[in-house]
């Protein structure tokens, strides 16, 4: 597997592993009705936010978004056929590491409300916590610097 950098011509592949996951699917329309479009998310790369693609002979499977200013992970999503692989703890180092080099002392990210839920599990075993639940349902998780 190989981690690089998120480009700009990147983004339909973004779009693409988003909409393809089954667990928190949304499509996208969904997103977009919560403003990341191709064009929201060009702007992001290009001002305070860096993604990761993480790749298996050549074919983007996963990636990870984080947010500097906000000091968040703003998303981290694999392939429903390489799940189990290693590509999320990976992307999630690369964009901890990133946030850390950013000057971040604390981050959190926000996944859905439900303990069965494998995000949820997988968050738990990185060493996130649950905080608290957001006016929306979500479940807010916070991780701080070593």
């Amino acid at each position: 597997m190989h981690i690089r950098v998120g480009q700009l011509e990147d983004i339909e592949i973004l779009f693409k592993i988003r909409t393809s996951v089954t667990e928190n699917h949304q499509s996208r329309e969904e997103i977009a009705a919560l403003g990341i479009t191709p064009e929201t998310v060009a702007g992001m790369l290009q001002t305070d936010c860096a993604a990761w693609i993480a790749e298996i002979d050549n074919q983007p499977i996963a990636f990870s978004i984080a947010n500097a200013t906000e000091k968040t992970i703003f998303g981290m999503f694999v392939l429903p056929a390489y799940e189990g692989r290693g590509a999320g703890r990976a992307l999630m180092q690369q964009a901890e590491a990133w946030l850390w080099s950013q000057g971040a002392e604390e981050v959190w990210l926000l996944t859905g409300n439900d303990p069965t839920l494998r995000a949820y599990g997988f968050y738990l075993h990185l060493g996130w916590l649950p905080t608290s639940v957001e006016p929306d349902g979500a479940m807010k998780f916070i991780k701080q610097r070593r």
